[in-house]
């Protein structure tokens, strides 16, 4: 697959429309549009769709839409406090065949207790948190490299 030729969706959850004003001494600064145009910028060659929403269903159906039109090599996600306890979720990735790199801003292991399980790691192709923004970039890179 030329890179070129890639599609990727950038998928994340609830409260990160707030990245920038919410608790920025654990999420940083900057928005979550910055996050978004730093990868444009960084994988010129990939064709981004991003995607944000506060409700679990509208997540759910993104998924299964773009499984269903095609054309994505695979999802980035960061999926917010739903990491923690949508089966719903866990569910859906699990029921699309497109691979899922979970990740995370901030290190949930060194976060509060009921943050350090993830209930869709089991089913995403990969995990990455702790680095901010780059969380993302590394997401992006990992799937890149799983497609080869």
């Amino acid at each position: 697959m030329h890179m070129s030729n890639i599609s990727i969706l950038v998928m994340n959850g609830p409260n990160l429309s707030r990245l920038g004003k919410r608790e920025p001494e654990v999420y940083g600064r900057r928005t979550l549009d910055d996050i978004n145009k730093g990868l444009v910028e960084a994988f010129p060659d990939v064709r981004f769709e991003f995607f944000q929403s506060e409700y679990e269903g509208a997540l759910l159906d993104k998924l299964f839409a773009i499984e269903d039109q095609g054309g994505f090599a695979g999802v980035v996600l960061n999926a917010g406090a739903l990491t923690h306890y949508s089966i719903a979720l866990r569910d859906a990735i699990n029921a699309v065949k497109i691979p899922v790199v979970e990740v995370h801003l901030s290190n949930i292991y060194a976060r509060e207790e009921f943050r350090h399980k993830s209930v869709i790691s089991a089913v995403c192709a990969g995990v990455i948190g702790g680095f901010g923004a780059d969380s993302y970039h590394l997401g992006v890179r990992g799937l890149l490299g799983m497609l080869g």
